[in-house]
């Protein structure tokens, strides 16, 4: 099955907060996600660091979701809790098994 991954790279001391911050977004969006999955993960080699992979149904959902004003209200909102800007990797699923 094709599909899109995003990966979101991010920097905190605040990760408990980064936690309930996506949990309360995902509440009060609801149906209004457009991605299937989100997995958040630390990195055991680099403490402070964590990744947020996302996946998406395809590219063209993914870009539906970035422009979504709603999403820029809560990018805006949890870049507060981040130790300098996100890094995004864009990925396009070749393989899955």
């Amino acid at each position: 099955m094709a599909g899109f991954v995003q990966i979101m790279e991010i920097k905190t001391s605040r990760i408990d907060d980064v936690e309930a911050f996506a949990t309360r977004m995902q509440e009060e969006r609801g149906d209004a996600l457009l991605s299937s999955k989100a997995t958040v993960t630390a990195d055991r080699d680099r403490p402070g660091y964590y990744l947020i992979i996302i996946e998406f149904e395809s590219y063209e959902r993914a870009m539906e979701n970035s422009s979504d004003p709603e999403t820029g209200k809560y990018a805006q909102q949890m870049s507060e809790l981040l130790e300098g800007p996100p890094k995004f990797y864009n990925l396009d699923v070749r393989l899955e098994m």
